[in-house]
Protein backbone atom coordinates (compact mmCIF):
# COMPACT_ATOMS: atom_id res chain seq x y z
CA UNK A 1 0.00 0.00 0.00
CA UNK A 2 1.49 3.22 -1.04
CA UNK A 3 1.46 6.65 0.80
CA UNK A 4 -1.28 7.80 -1.30
CA UNK A 5 -3.17 4.90 -0.63
CA UNK A 6 -2.85 5.23 3.33
CA UNK A 7 -4.19 9.26 3.23
CA UNK A 8 -6.64 8.13 1.25
CA UNK A 9 -8.43 6.07 4.25
CA UNK A 10 -7.78 8.79 6.13
CA UNK A 11 -11.10 10.42 6.04
CA UNK A 12 -12.41 6.50 6.07
CA UNK A 13 -10.79 5.80 9.52
CA UNK A 14 -11.24 9.16 10.78
CA UNK A 15 -15.45 8.62 10.14
CA UNK A 16 -15.50 5.47 11.38
CA UNK A 17 -13.73 6.76 14.69
CA UNK A 18 -16.00 9.61 14.77
CA UNK A 19 -18.91 7.46 14.27
CA UNK A 20 -17.75 5.06 17.22
CA UNK A 21 -17.50 8.21 19.54
CA UNK A 22 -20.81 9.18 18.69
CA UNK A 23 -22.27 5.83 19.75
CA UNK A 24 -20.68 5.83 22.97
CA UNK A 25 -21.84 9.57 23.59
CA UNK A 26 -25.10 8.57 22.67
CA UNK A 27 -25.07 5.15 24.77
CA UNK A 28 -23.55 7.43 27.97
CA UNK A 29 -25.99 9.57 27.59
CA UNK A 30 -28.90 7.13 27.54
CA UNK A 31 -27.42 5.73 30.90
CA UNK A 32 -27.14 9.32 32.07
CA UNK A 33 -30.83 10.34 31.50
CA UNK A 34 -31.84 6.97 32.68
CA UNK A 35 -30.20 7.19 36.08
CA UNK A 36 -31.38 8.45 39.27
CA UNK A 37 -29.93 11.33 40.84
CA UNK A 38 -27.42 10.39 42.86
CA UNK A 39 -25.98 7.87 39.98
CA UNK A 40 -25.65 10.71 37.83
CA UNK A 41 -23.43 12.72 40.43
CA UNK A 42 -21.16 9.83 40.78
CA UNK A 43 -21.24 10.22 36.69
CA UNK A 44 -19.90 13.25 36.56
CA UNK A 45 -17.40 12.68 39.50
CA UNK A 46 -16.10 9.91 37.28
CA UNK A 47 -15.40 12.34 34.18
CA UNK A 48 -13.77 14.53 36.78
CA UNK A 49 -11.34 11.91 38.44
CA UNK A 50 -10.42 10.57 35.13
CA UNK A 51 -9.97 14.42 33.52
CA UNK A 52 -7.88 15.24 36.33
CA UNK A 53 -5.97 11.82 37.23
CA UNK A 54 -2.91 13.18 35.57
CA UNK A 55 -2.38 16.27 37.25
CA UNK A 56 -3.49 14.69 40.73
CA UNK A 57 -1.02 12.10 41.14
CA UNK A 58 2.31 12.99 41.05
CA UNK A 59 0.87 15.99 43.22
CA UNK A 60 -0.13 13.05 45.70
CA UNK A 61 2.78 11.09 45.99
CA UNK A 62 1.40 8.29 43.08
CA UNK A 63 4.13 8.62 40.27
CA UNK A 64 7.44 7.23 39.71
CA UNK A 65 10.39 8.47 37.54
CA UNK A 66 11.87 6.37 34.95
CA UNK A 67 15.17 7.28 34.74
CA UNK A 68 16.64 4.72 32.27
CA UNK A 69 16.95 6.01 28.98
CA UNK A 70 15.30 4.91 26.14
CA UNK A 71 16.45 2.36 23.32
CA UNK A 72 17.97 5.29 20.99
CA UNK A 73 20.05 7.13 23.79
CA UNK A 74 20.72 10.11 22.08
CA UNK A 75 18.18 12.04 19.86
CA UNK A 76 18.47 13.06 16.32
CA UNK A 77 19.39 17.03 17.35
CA UNK A 78 22.33 15.47 19.65
CA UNK A 79 19.84 15.51 22.86
CA UNK A 80 19.58 13.09 25.17
CA UNK A 81 15.97 12.15 26.16
CA UNK A 82 14.42 12.95 29.77
CA UNK A 83 13.34 10.63 32.70
CA UNK A 84 9.88 9.80 31.84
CA UNK A 85 7.26 10.38 34.77
CA UNK A 86 5.18 7.02 34.97
CA UNK A 87 1.21 7.67 36.07
CA UNK A 88 -0.34 4.12 37.44
CA UNK A 89 -3.37 3.54 34.88
CA UNK A 90 -7.02 3.73 35.95
CA UNK A 91 -10.42 2.73 35.54
CA UNK A 92 -13.82 5.05 36.95
CA UNK A 93 -16.82 2.92 36.75
CA UNK A 94 -19.38 4.89 39.00
CA UNK A 95 -22.49 4.18 41.02
CA UNK A 96 -25.36 5.70 43.14
CA UNK A 97 -22.95 6.52 46.30
CA UNK A 98 -19.65 7.65 44.74
CA UNK A 99 -16.62 5.76 42.52
CA UNK A 100 -14.92 2.55 42.03
CA UNK A 101 -11.22 3.33 40.55
CA UNK A 102 -9.03 -0.21 39.91
CA UNK A 103 -5.58 0.99 39.89
CA UNK A 104 -2.52 -0.42 38.36
CA UNK A 105 0.47 -0.76 40.46
CA UNK A 106 3.84 0.60 39.36
CA UNK A 107 7.23 -0.23 41.20
CA UNK A 108 7.47 2.27 43.87
CA UNK A 109 3.81 2.94 43.78
CA UNK A 110 1.67 0.09 45.48
CA UNK A 111 -0.99 -0.60 48.12
CA UNK A 112 1.10 1.33 51.34
CA UNK A 113 1.58 4.57 48.72
CA UNK A 114 -2.21 4.39 48.01
CA UNK A 115 -3.12 4.06 51.39
CA UNK A 116 -1.69 6.98 52.42
CA UNK A 117 -2.73 8.98 49.59
CA UNK A 118 -6.54 7.97 50.16
CA UNK A 119 -7.33 11.18 52.83
CA UNK A 120 -5.71 13.34 50.05
CA UNK A 121 -7.57 11.62 47.48
CA UNK A 122 -10.98 11.71 49.56
CA UNK A 123 -10.39 15.51 49.21
CA UNK A 124 -9.57 16.22 45.76
CA UNK A 125 -12.69 14.03 44.70
CA UNK A 126 -14.83 15.53 47.22
CA UNK A 127 -15.26 11.86 48.57
CA UNK A 128 -16.71 10.95 52.68
CA UNK A 129 -14.16 8.39 52.47
CA UNK A 130 -12.23 6.57 50.56
CA UNK A 131 -10.53 2.80 51.33
CA UNK A 132 -7.69 1.26 49.22
CA UNK A 133 -7.60 -2.62 48.94
CA UNK A 134 -5.95 -5.29 46.89
CA UNK A 135 -7.46 -6.79 43.75
CA UNK A 136 -5.90 -8.77 41.77
CA UNK A 137 -1.99 -9.13 42.10
CA UNK A 138 -0.49 -5.89 40.89
CA UNK A 139 -3.98 -4.09 40.95
CA UNK A 140 -5.68 -1.96 43.61
CA UNK A 141 -9.54 -1.16 43.83
CA UNK A 142 -10.23 2.33 45.31
CA UNK A 143 -13.82 2.83 46.86
CA UNK A 144 -14.60 6.49 46.94
CA UNK A 145 -18.11 7.52 48.59
CA UNK A 146 -19.54 10.68 47.84
CA UNK A 147 -22.92 9.98 49.99
CA UNK A 148 -22.34 8.35 53.37
CA UNK A 149 -23.96 4.81 53.11
CA UNK A 150 -24.54 4.25 56.74
CA UNK A 151 -26.65 7.26 56.62
CA UNK A 152 -28.86 6.09 53.60
CA UNK A 153 -31.63 3.81 54.45
CA UNK A 154 -32.33 0.96 52.61
CA UNK A 155 -35.10 -1.42 52.26
CA UNK A 156 -35.01 -5.17 51.00
CA UNK A 157 -37.80 -6.99 49.05
CA UNK A 158 -37.38 -10.82 49.11
CA UNK A 159 -37.35 -12.48 46.05
CA UNK A 160 -38.83 -15.53 47.40
CA UNK A 161 -36.29 -17.99 45.16
CA UNK A 162 -34.33 -20.61 47.00
CA UNK A 163 -30.58 -19.06 47.83
CA UNK A 164 -27.73 -20.23 46.07
CA UNK A 165 -25.78 -20.39 49.17
CA UNK A 166 -27.97 -21.80 52.14
CA UNK A 167 -25.10 -20.79 54.82
CA UNK A 168 -24.05 -17.14 53.29
CA UNK A 169 -26.58 -14.78 55.43
CA UNK A 170 -25.93 -11.27 53.45
CA UNK A 171 -26.58 -8.64 55.76
CA UNK A 172 -25.98 -5.14 53.97
CA UNK A 173 -23.29 -2.91 52.83
CA UNK A 174 -20.40 -1.33 54.45
CA UNK A 175 -19.43 2.44 54.60
CA UNK A 176 -17.93 2.09 51.24
CA UNK A 177 -21.17 0.51 49.92
CA UNK A 178 -19.99 -2.40 49.71
CA UNK A 179 -21.86 -5.90 49.87
CA UNK A 180 -21.18 -7.67 53.15
CA UNK A 181 -22.09 -11.39 53.86
CA UNK A 182 -21.00 -13.71 56.52
CA UNK A 183 -20.70 -17.33 56.07
CA UNK A 184 -22.54 -19.63 58.74
CA UNK A 185 -20.96 -22.72 57.79
CA UNK A 186 -19.22 -24.49 60.70
CA UNK A 187 -20.67 -21.85 62.93
CA UNK A 188 -22.50 -22.80 65.67
CA UNK A 189 -23.71 -19.50 67.19
CA UNK A 190 -24.40 -15.81 66.75
CA UNK A 191 -24.76 -12.54 68.81
CA UNK A 192 -26.71 -9.75 67.91
CA UNK A 193 -26.61 -7.30 70.85
CA UNK A 194 -27.85 -3.32 70.52
CA UNK A 195 -30.13 -0.72 71.85
CA UNK A 196 -34.12 -1.36 71.31
CA UNK A 197 -35.58 -0.36 68.07
CA UNK A 198 -32.00 -0.25 66.48
CA UNK A 199 -32.81 -2.80 63.94
CA UNK A 200 -31.61 -6.25 65.73
CA UNK A 201 -34.76 -7.77 64.45
CA UNK A 202 -35.54 -6.40 61.40
CA UNK A 203 -32.13 -8.16 60.94
CA UNK A 204 -32.83 -11.25 61.38
CA UNK A 205 -36.23 -10.91 59.66
CA UNK A 206 -34.46 -10.79 56.60
CA UNK A 207 -32.40 -13.56 57.44
CA UNK A 208 -35.34 -15.83 57.73
CA UNK A 209 -36.78 -13.90 54.54
CA UNK A 210 -34.21 -14.89 52.12
CA UNK A 211 -33.30 -18.44 53.81
CA UNK A 212 -37.39 -19.57 54.07
CA UNK A 213 -37.64 -20.60 50.49
CA UNK A 214 -35.07 -23.56 51.10
CA UNK A 215 -36.59 -26.66 52.38
CA UNK A 216 -33.06 -27.24 53.30
CA UNK A 217 -33.69 -24.98 57.05
CA UNK A 218 -35.76 -24.91 59.94
CA UNK A 219 -36.58 -22.30 61.96
CA UNK A 220 -37.53 -22.50 65.88
CA UNK A 221 -38.30 -19.01 67.45
CA UNK A 222 -38.34 -18.30 71.61
CA UNK A 223 -39.27 -14.28 71.98
CA UNK A 224 -38.63 -12.98 74.79
CA UNK A 225 -41.06 -9.67 74.91
CA UNK A 226 -44.17 -11.46 73.80
CA UNK A 227 -46.14 -14.43 74.93
CA UNK A 228 -47.89 -15.82 72.12
CA UNK A 229 -47.21 -16.11 68.11
CA UNK A 230 -49.02 -13.60 67.08
CA UNK A 231 -47.78 -11.07 68.81
CA UNK A 232 -44.31 -9.20 68.18
CA UNK A 233 -42.03 -9.07 65.53
CA UNK A 234 -42.28 -12.64 64.20
CA UNK A 235 -46.13 -12.40 64.02
CA UNK A 236 -46.13 -12.67 60.28
CA UNK A 237 -43.59 -15.39 59.88
CA UNK A 238 -45.39 -18.16 62.15
CA UNK A 239 -46.33 -20.14 59.26
CA UNK A 240 -42.70 -20.98 58.53
CA UNK A 241 -41.57 -22.07 61.99
CA UNK A 242 -41.74 -25.19 63.66
CA UNK A 243 -41.46 -24.65 67.08
CA UNK A 244 -42.41 -20.98 68.70
CA UNK A 245 -42.48 -20.11 72.38
CA UNK A 246 -42.96 -16.50 74.24
CA UNK A 247 -41.67 -15.34 77.54
CA UNK A 248 -42.80 -18.18 79.77
CA UNK A 249 -39.38 -20.16 80.81
CA UNK A 250 -41.44 -23.51 81.41
CA UNK A 251 -42.32 -23.33 77.48
CA UNK A 252 -38.82 -22.24 76.26
CA UNK A 253 -37.32 -25.22 78.54
CA UNK A 254 -39.32 -27.53 76.87
CA UNK A 255 -38.24 -26.39 73.76
CA UNK A 256 -34.86 -26.00 74.66
CA UNK A 257 -34.97 -29.66 75.73
CA UNK A 258 -36.39 -30.99 72.69
CA UNK A 259 -33.69 -29.02 70.60
CA UNK A 260 -30.77 -30.76 72.72
CA UNK A 261 -32.96 -34.34 71.77
CA UNK A 262 -32.70 -33.47 68.30
CA UNK A 263 -28.99 -32.97 68.46
CA UNK A 264 -27.95 -35.76 70.33
CA UNK A 265 -30.08 -38.53 68.41
CA UNK A 266 -28.20 -36.14 64.77
CA UNK A 267 -24.85 -36.40 67.05
CA UNK A 268 -25.70 -40.42 67.64
CA UNK A 269 -27.07 -41.33 63.87
CA UNK A 270 -24.87 -38.87 61.42
CA UNK A 271 -22.43 -41.83 60.78
CA UNK A 272 -24.81 -43.98 59.69
CA UNK A 273 -27.36 -41.51 58.02
CA UNK A 274 -24.90 -38.83 56.13
CA UNK A 275 -21.93 -40.65 55.85
CA UNK A 276 -19.86 -38.09 57.60
CA UNK A 277 -18.84 -36.43 60.85
CA UNK A 278 -19.89 -32.91 59.83
CA UNK A 279 -22.83 -32.33 58.00
CA UNK A 280 -21.10 -29.30 56.28
CA UNK A 281 -19.32 -31.51 54.58
CA UNK A 282 -22.03 -32.69 52.29
CA UNK A 283 -24.16 -29.65 52.94
CA UNK A 284 -27.98 -29.29 54.49
CA UNK A 285 -31.01 -31.07 52.73
CA UNK A 286 -34.94 -31.30 53.42
CA UNK A 287 -34.25 -34.60 54.98
CA UNK A 288 -31.25 -32.90 57.24
CA UNK A 289 -32.03 -29.37 57.56
CA UNK A 290 -30.14 -26.45 58.86
CA UNK A 291 -31.99 -26.15 62.25
CA UNK A 292 -31.48 -22.58 63.54
CA UNK A 293 -32.79 -22.08 67.04
CA UNK A 294 -33.32 -17.73 67.56
CA UNK A 295 -33.58 -16.46 70.80
CA UNK A 296 -34.66 -12.97 71.09
CA UNK A 297 -34.18 -10.70 74.15
CA UNK A 298 -32.29 -13.68 75.65
CA UNK A 299 -32.53 -11.93 78.78
CA UNK A 300 -35.78 -13.52 79.58
CA UNK A 301 -34.47 -16.86 79.85
CA UNK A 302 -31.12 -16.62 81.09
CA UNK A 303 -31.27 -13.50 83.66
CA UNK A 304 -30.49 -14.50 87.62
CA UNK A 305 -33.26 -14.65 89.80
CA UNK A 306 -32.60 -13.49 93.69
CA UNK A 307 -35.25 -14.20 96.24
CA UNK A 308 -35.94 -16.94 98.59
CA UNK A 309 -39.38 -17.43 98.00
CA UNK A 310 -40.59 -20.60 96.04
CA UNK A 311 -41.85 -19.18 93.01
CA UNK A 312 -38.35 -17.04 92.37
CA UNK A 313 -36.45 -19.99 93.38
CA UNK A 314 -38.04 -22.02 90.23
CA UNK A 315 -37.57 -19.39 88.19
CA UNK A 316 -33.32 -19.14 89.24
CA UNK A 317 -33.91 -23.52 88.24
CA UNK A 318 -35.07 -22.98 85.19
CA UNK A 319 -33.05 -19.79 83.97
CA UNK A 320 -29.77 -21.81 85.07
CA UNK A 321 -31.10 -25.07 83.38
CA UNK A 322 -32.19 -22.88 80.72
CA UNK A 323 -28.25 -21.47 79.71
CA UNK A 324 -27.07 -25.13 80.06
CA UNK A 325 -29.27 -26.33 77.24
CA UNK A 326 -28.37 -23.32 74.93
CA UNK A 327 -24.47 -23.84 76.16
CA UNK A 328 -25.09 -27.59 75.13
CA UNK A 329 -26.22 -26.70 71.56
CA UNK A 330 -23.49 -23.98 71.06
CA UNK A 331 -20.45 -26.03 71.82
CA UNK A 332 -22.22 -29.37 70.31
CA UNK A 333 -24.39 -28.75 67.56
CA UNK A 334 -22.19 -27.09 64.66
CA UNK A 335 -21.23 -30.12 63.07
CA UNK A 336 -24.88 -31.51 63.83
CA UNK A 337 -26.59 -28.67 61.60
CA UNK A 338 -28.12 -26.72 64.82
CA UNK A 339 -27.20 -22.77 65.10
CA UNK A 340 -27.88 -20.43 67.61
CA UNK A 341 -28.88 -16.98 66.56
CA UNK A 342 -29.09 -14.81 70.26
CA UNK A 343 -30.30 -11.23 70.14
CA UNK A 344 -29.80 -8.73 73.39
CA UNK A 345 -30.15 -5.47 73.87
CA UNK A 346 -26.72 -5.76 76.27
CA UNK A 347 -24.76 -8.73 75.89
CA UNK A 348 -23.52 -8.89 79.55
CA UNK A 349 -23.08 -12.08 81.06
CA UNK A 350 -26.18 -11.76 82.69
CA UNK A 351 -28.31 -11.58 79.41
CA UNK A 352 -25.90 -13.78 77.56
CA UNK A 353 -23.69 -16.02 79.68
CA UNK A 354 -20.22 -16.25 79.37
CA UNK A 355 -20.23 -19.69 78.37
CA UNK A 356 -22.32 -19.34 75.89
CA UNK A 357 -21.48 -15.68 74.21
CA UNK A 358 -17.69 -16.01 74.02
CA UNK A 359 -17.82 -19.47 72.04
CA UNK A 360 -20.09 -17.84 69.45
CA UNK A 361 -17.80 -16.42 66.59
CA UNK A 362 -20.32 -14.35 64.69
CA UNK A 363 -21.56 -11.25 66.90
CA UNK A 364 -23.11 -7.92 65.64
CA UNK A 365 -23.98 -4.75 67.64
CA UNK A 366 -26.10 -1.94 66.96
CA UNK A 367 -26.11 0.78 69.32
CA UNK A 368 -24.55 1.19 72.27
CA UNK A 369 -24.79 3.60 75.17
CA UNK A 370 -21.53 2.67 76.69
CA UNK A 371 -18.00 1.04 76.01
CA UNK A 372 -18.17 -1.99 78.02
CA UNK A 373 -21.36 -2.89 75.92
CA UNK A 374 -19.40 -2.14 72.82
CA UNK A 375 -16.47 -4.51 74.58
CA UNK A 376 -18.88 -7.72 75.90
CA UNK A 377 -20.66 -7.15 72.48
CA UNK A 378 -17.78 -7.28 70.51
CA UNK A 379 -15.02 -8.12 72.31
CA UNK A 380 -11.91 -5.94 73.68
CA UNK A 381 -10.26 -5.19 70.36
CA UNK A 382 -13.16 -3.06 69.48
CA UNK A 383 -11.07 -0.27 72.09
CA UNK A 384 -8.85 -0.47 69.68
CA UNK A 385 -10.84 1.30 66.62
CA UNK A 386 -12.98 3.99 68.41
CA UNK A 387 -14.45 5.02 64.48
CA UNK A 388 -16.44 1.65 64.25
CA UNK A 389 -17.19 1.61 67.80
CA UNK A 390 -21.02 0.86 68.29
CA UNK A 391 -21.04 3.75 71.03
CA UNK A 392 -20.91 6.10 68.14
CA UNK A 393 -24.30 4.72 66.56
CA UNK A 394 -26.61 6.33 68.61
CA UNK A 395 -27.98 8.87 66.35
CA UNK A 396 -31.31 8.38 64.99
CA UNK A 397 -29.70 8.23 61.81
CA UNK A 398 -28.13 5.36 62.57
CA UNK A 399 -30.97 3.33 63.10
CA UNK A 400 -30.21 -0.03 61.38
CA UNK A 401 -26.85 0.46 61.51
CA UNK A 402 -24.66 -2.36 62.98
CA UNK A 403 -20.40 -2.76 64.24
CA UNK A 404 -18.91 -6.43 63.67
CA UNK A 405 -15.09 -7.85 63.22
CA UNK A 406 -13.98 -8.14 59.49
CA UNK A 407 -13.95 -12.07 58.25
CA UNK A 408 -10.70 -12.09 56.42
CA UNK A 409 -8.84 -8.99 57.91
CA UNK A 410 -8.02 -7.23 61.01
CA UNK A 411 -10.36 -4.20 62.36
CA UNK A 412 -14.26 -3.67 62.55
CA UNK A 413 -16.68 -3.16 59.84
CA UNK A 414 -20.06 -0.96 60.46
CA UNK A 415 -22.53 -2.28 58.07
CA UNK A 416 -26.18 -0.67 56.89
CA UNK A 417 -29.00 -3.31 57.64
CA UNK A 418 -31.63 -3.33 55.15
CA UNK A 419 -35.23 -2.75 56.29
CA UNK A 420 -37.45 -5.63 55.46
CA UNK A 421 -41.28 -4.11 55.17
CA UNK A 422 -43.83 -6.81 57.18
CA UNK A 423 -46.34 -6.91 53.94
CA UNK A 424 -42.99 -8.58 52.40
CA UNK A 425 -42.35 -11.01 55.20
CA UNK A 426 -46.04 -12.43 55.71
CA UNK A 427 -45.61 -13.13 51.90
CA UNK A 428 -42.46 -14.92 51.82
CA UNK A 429 -43.80 -17.12 55.07
CA UNK A 430 -47.70 -18.03 53.29
CA UNK A 431 -45.64 -19.00 50.17
CA UNK A 432 -43.08 -21.32 51.91
CA UNK A 433 -44.99 -22.65 54.81
CA UNK A 434 -45.79 -26.03 53.23
CA UNK A 435 -41.89 -26.49 53.65
CA UNK A 436 -42.05 -26.23 57.43
CA UNK A 437 -41.80 -29.71 59.10
CA UNK A 438 -39.92 -30.76 62.49
CA UNK A 439 -36.49 -31.87 61.86
CA UNK A 440 -36.91 -34.38 64.87
CA UNK A 441 -39.68 -36.20 62.51
CA UNK A 442 -37.84 -35.98 59.21
CA UNK A 443 -34.85 -37.53 61.36
CA UNK A 444 -37.11 -40.40 62.35
CA UNK A 445 -38.24 -40.74 58.36
CA UNK A 446 -34.65 -40.82 57.07
CA UNK A 447 -33.50 -43.41 59.41
CA UNK A 448 -36.66 -45.47 58.86
CA UNK A 449 -35.62 -45.02 55.49
CA UNK A 450 -32.39 -46.15 56.10
CA UNK A 451 -33.65 -49.30 57.24
CA UNK A 452 -36.04 -50.03 54.76
CA UNK A 453 -32.91 -49.99 52.26
CA UNK A 454 -30.65 -52.14 54.44
CA UNK A 455 -33.07 -54.55 55.15
CA UNK A 456 -32.66 -58.03 53.28
CA UNK A 457 -36.22 -58.12 52.68
CA UNK A 458 -36.68 -55.20 51.32
CA UNK A 459 -33.09 -55.65 48.89
CA UNK A 460 -34.72 -58.89 47.70
CA UNK A 461 -38.05 -57.84 46.95
CA UNK A 462 -36.58 -54.49 44.88
CA UNK A 463 -34.46 -57.36 42.83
Amino acid sequence: MTVGEIFGLAPAVAGAALALTGIWALWWLVRYMRADKMTRASMRQAIDVRRRWRRLAPMVGLSVTDKTPPAVIVAPDGKVPKPRVLIPKIRVTADRYGVLVHAVCLPKVGLAEFQRAAPYLADAWRCTRVSVLPDMPGQLVIRGVRVDPLIVPTEHTPTGAVPEELAVWDLGVDEYAQPVSVSLANVPGVTVAGLPGFGKTSLVNRFMCDTAPSDAVQYAVADGKVTSSHEGDYADLTDRIFAFVGDDLEEANALFTRLVKLRRDRSASIRALLGVKNVWHVGPSAAWPLTVLIVDEAHTYFRDYKGSDTRTKRLAALAAENARLVEDLVKKGRNVGILVIIATQKATGDAIPTFIRDVCPVGLSFAQKTAEAAVVALGEDIRNWPDASPTALQDPAYVGVAAMAHQGRPGFARIRTPYVADVDAARIATDTAHLTRDPAELLEELAASAMRVDDPFTKREAA
